[in-house]
């Protein structure tokens, strides 16, 4: 009786199908617990064997509840928004959602050859409009809401007009533009309606404001950070600039403070909570704004430059000031002889990615706009550069320069010849000289009088706020985020514009409103993003449909949104509609969601960190605030699995000649490593040159070097990608060796968090333990088990649920090698030891585990039969392996009981035809017992 795998596992896939084993309902008297893994986008190269890595880690977590009695939440379904699809659109003319139907085909074949256990009724795709009505249902709400600080909440935006209608917004304190204005309830009274919206926009959680964006012209939209790699596009690798454009924003910084705290009450992994603290940036100062003098008696435009510092105690240490290229005042105060530098600089540094800029302390670069600001105390005029090290979107997008106190401020001075006050001698700049350096300028002012740092800096806020011209404050680095692509694949914006320009939402009945067709998917010939090729993409507001553009009057028929919304939109409350999918009156019901509460265990990727899983903890946040999320973090733990790395394969072609040479030959030659497909190396790392040039047909010529008549490549370990033609397709392993062998090898490889190389040729040692396993079974029946065949069980079932409790994936796999060599051994066939056996392998290789429990008789799935119960007794040892010694040397050994006395131990060596042997007729001097370690007998 062959190990058919192919046979078994496609048997059991159709029975979980069949049978709808996974399904869950949204009530139970059992516990229940959620498990979800980071949910794919489905790209057209499907998966590799890097991906499933986290997908059976939470799957063996998720089968191992079920087998301890709890209603498990098992989903998985697609992100299936994005600029891939789009561009693909674009080069073939095929439309997105046939391409992204194509490969979620794809990848729903191999995530299910893999035998995973998820409720697929629950299935979202963030592309289907059932699903993304509900994204366009939480735009909604966040645009109807304002974040009120003194209840520290988001709170209908209701609430806020009933305020400014009694009282005006003297007195409130909520999250808003630094720009908004003050007034009283008599003036909000009188304003027009447009005006009442234009100042609710400064106020709302969502909202329209110009931002500097980064903008890749190649591709025609705005690009997130995440999505630029080393200052050019992820996706094709083009040019990417800073750019201001009208966007919609999300007023994350309302929420900043709960971000940080809310890490503390979470089980994720430290580095990731460090990395999210990092990108808030909490400090605590003063922001202190800084008169800029006119340029001219007839310039009488009064302006003025605030910025913060975490050390406002060095302010008399200020020389000069530096704002960022793009801060808006640059081109209001920059004088007509320095316009044409301060031009060409902006236009040089909006070439520069913020991430470029912030990495590069190096270069120094700069221009002087040729106006001067007023020192507040001194009043002195201190000249106002600007440089590329000030970022417009961190802090103010200012600095007072204190070049005796910051390196980056003493480079640039020393660079310009910009002078340094003599308070200090510029010598050692050092971070670590910085507390001496700042007591030193309050120390040579007479205005601090010699005060310490803490009573300088409360002093220096006391005094800015005297005079007006500063607070106390707490920064955040963090800033709000831009919500708007110039993209046509992605959520449509439930948005249309009035008469007077203002935006509108539509009615919650009225969604989803859908994604139109287009015949091109670039911008339009006028810059428009790829919506304004619509033609029919306008609003009748009285019928409450999409309409034709011809229709547009601006009375009842008005034109649409045209961004569409970011990637981020339709994973940040996904896993909260998988309690609920079907649901279409609302996101998600009370019965559901008081249920399921948030998810027990999260596995993802931490590439992550500072945009999913950020954004989505704002979004829940959010939604507790206004009631309809049970709580406000979506993650009790978090788990972020390693990367399966590969190994690469190289040839090395000469750098002057067609030559291509095998790696044992390339010492002392100039040659460049060129990828090769690993498909074309065998186990020997040897190439099969023709296929190779086959595949390489710019190589077809080259001459090949052979060592011993064989082409050898070089190996190197990097990351599992396509572009590097390291791939292992799961296919393929699927086919040559099954899943559960793919399943128990991917776990096997390491620790779970810990990144470790793919080897195909491992996988046999693994794919020969389910061989033995199986051999295992070929007999069992009703014997009753040995004390040896007990404690093998118990000892393996208390590992296993500790190596689960814990994610320790790959000892659990060692424990299960090491039973069955022992079951073999002991030639194990009793049922009472083989079926608690498959019980403990089942979330590990399910497939072999059901065909298993099924030869021993039993009907249904292993799926929910309790988990095997540890029994101590079976483990507590009643005997001892005594080494006797003769002379301090070991000769044998005797098994004795551990209660054993020490006279019949004695007697119990002596009488051993051993000791007689070792003794040869000479009586002992003495014999040495201590209990429970040895006997030596000494002659």
């Amino acid at each position: 009786m062959n190990y058919n795998f192919r046979q078994i596992e496609a048997k059991w896939q159709q029975y979980w199908t069949k049978n709808q084993t996974f399904r869950v309902e949204n009530n139970s008297d059992k516990p229940k617990f959620y498990a979800l893994s980071m949910f794919p986008y489905p790209s057209g190269a499907g998966l590799h064997v890097g991906h499933p890595l986290g997908y059976i880690a939470c799957d063996i977590y998720a089968r191992y509840k079920r087998h301890k009695g709890y209603n498990v939440l098992h989903p998985m379904g697609y992100d299936s928004f994005g600029l891939p699809a789009e561009q693909y659109a674009i080069q073939t003319g095929q439309h997105p959602a046939i391409t992204t139907e194509t490969n979620i085909k794809r990848y729903r074949e191999q995530l299910d050859q893999l035998g995973f256990s998820f409720d697929w009724s629950r299935e979202v795709r963030t592309s289907n409009p059932r699903y993304y009505k509900w994204t366009q249902w939480v735009f909604i709400q966040l645009f109807n809401s304002w974040y009120n600080n003194q209840t520290d909440k988001a709170e209908p935006i209701e609430r806020l007009i009933a305020i400014f209608e009694k009282e005006g917004n003297k007195n409130v304190n909520a999250s808003c533009d630094d720009d908004t204005p003050v007034f009283l309830a008599s003036e909000w009274n009188t304003f027009s309606e447009k005006r009442k919206q234009q100042v609710l926009l400064k106020y709302r959680l969502t909202y329209l404001a110009d931002a500097e964006v980064n903008w890749c012209p190649a591709l025609g939209t705005v690009l997130a950070n995440d999505e630029i790699v080393n200052d050019v596009s992820e996706r094709g690798g083009h040019p990417v600039i800073r750019k201001k454009m009208t966007q919609w924003m999300m007023r994350i910084t309302a929420y900043a403070q709960r971000l940080l705290d809310g890490l503390d009450t979470i089980d994720w992994p430290q580095p990731l909570k460090d990395s999210q603290t990092n990108w808030i940036g909490r400090s605590e100062g003063a922001s202190a704004t800084f008169k800029v003098i006119p340029t001219a008696p007839s310039n009488r435009e009064s302006h003025q430059i605030e910025v913060f510092t975490t050390r406002p105690d060095t302010i008399f240490g200020a020389s000069f000031m530096t704002l960022a290229p793009e801060h808006e005042l640059v081109a209001k105060i920059t004088t007509p002889a320095q316009k044409s530098e301060i031009d060409a600089y902006v236009e040089a540094t909006s070439k520069r990615s913020e991430r470029e800029r912030m990495a590069d302390v190096k270069t120094i670069s700069g221009a002087f706009t040729g106006a001067y600001a007023e020192h507040p105390f001194t009043k002195a005029p201190i000249p106002i550069w600007i440089g590329d090290y000030v970022l417009a979107n961190y802090g103010t997008g200012a600095v007072m320069a204190v070049p005796c106190g910051d390196q980056r401020d003493y480079d640039f001075a020393k660079h310009f010849d910009i002078d340094i006050p003599n308070i200090f001698d510029g010598v050692d700049i050092s971070e670590e000289a910085f507390a001496d350096k700042a007591n030193t300028i309050i120390a040579n002012s007479d205005f601090l009088n010699g005060l310490r740092h803490k009573e300088a800096t409360r002093k220096v806020i006391d005094e800015l706020e005297k005079i007006g011209q500063g607070q106390g404050k707490i920064n955040y680095r963090l800033r709000d985020a831009v919500f708007s692509r110039q993209r046509y694949w992605g959520e449509p914006f439930p948005v249309y514009y009035d008469a007077d320009g203002m935006p509108q939402m539509i009615a919650e009945g009225h969604l989803p409103l859908e994604l139109p067709e287009v015949e091109k998917y670039l911008p339009t010939e006028t810059g428009e993003p790829p919506l304004g090729n619509a033609a029919h993409w306008a609003w009748n507001a009285e019928a409450n449909t999409v309409v034709a553009n011809e229709l547009i009057d601006h009375k009842t028929v008005f034109p649409l949104e045209l961004n569409t919304m970011p990637g981020w939109a339709g994973s940040s409350q996904y896993f909260n509609r998988y309690m609920d999918p079907h649901n279409e009156e609302a996101i998600y019901s009370r019965e559901a969601i008081d249920y399921w509460q948030d998810v027990d265990l999260y596995i993802g990727g931490s590439e992550h960190a500072t945009g999913h899983l950020l954004y989505s903890r704002f979004w829940q946040k959010f939604l507790f605030d206004r009631g309809v999320a049970p709580k406000d973090e979506f993650a009790k733990k978090l788990i972020n699995q390693g990367m399966i790395t590969g190994t690469s394969a190289f040839v090395y072609k000469d750098a002057a000649q067609n030559k291509v040479y095998s790696k044992g030959l390339i010492n002392g030659k100039h040659v460049n490593p060129i990828h090769a497909d690993v498909s074309l190396i065998d186990s020997s790392d040897e190439l099969d040159v023709e296929a190779f040039k086959k595949w390489r047909p710019d190589l077809s010529k080259a001459e090949f070097i052979l060592e011993n008549g064989k082409y050898i490549v070089g190996r190197e370990i990097e990351k599992m990608s396509k572009s590097k033609y390291n791939v292992v397709n799961p296919d393929q392993i699927c086919e040559d060796y099954g899943a559960d062998s793919l399943r128990l090898y991917e776990m096997f490889l390491g620790p779970l968090e810990q990144s470790k190389p793919w080897n195909t040729a491992g996988i046999t040692g693994v794919h020969g333990f389910l061989k033995k396993l199986w051999k295992l079974y070929f007999t069992v029946d009703d014997s009753e088990p040995t004390p040896d065949n007990l404690k093998t069980l118990h000892k393996t079932i208390k590992k296993v649920e500790e190596d689960i409790e814990h994610f320790s994936f790959n000892t659990s796999v060692s424990t299960f090698m090491i039973c069955v060599n022992e079951l073999t051994a002991q030639k194990c066939t009793s049922k009472a030891i083989l079926e608690p056996l498959a019980i403990l392998v089942s979330p590990y290789a399910p497939h072999i585990a059901e065909e298993l429990w099924e030869m021993m008789g039993h009907t249904g799935s292993i799926a929910n039969v309790p988990f095997p119960k540890l029994e101590g007794k079976y483990l507590v040892e009643s005997t001892k392996a005594y080494p006797i010694s003769f002379n301090g040397k070991m000769r044998f050994k005797m098994e004795l009981p551990l209660d054993m006395a020490k006279s019949d131990i004695e007697a119990a060596v002596m009488a051993h035809e051993q000791t007689a042997k070792y003794l040869d007729g000479r009586t002992p001097k003495k014999v040495i017992v201590v209990p429970g370690k040895i006997v030596n007998v000494v002659g």
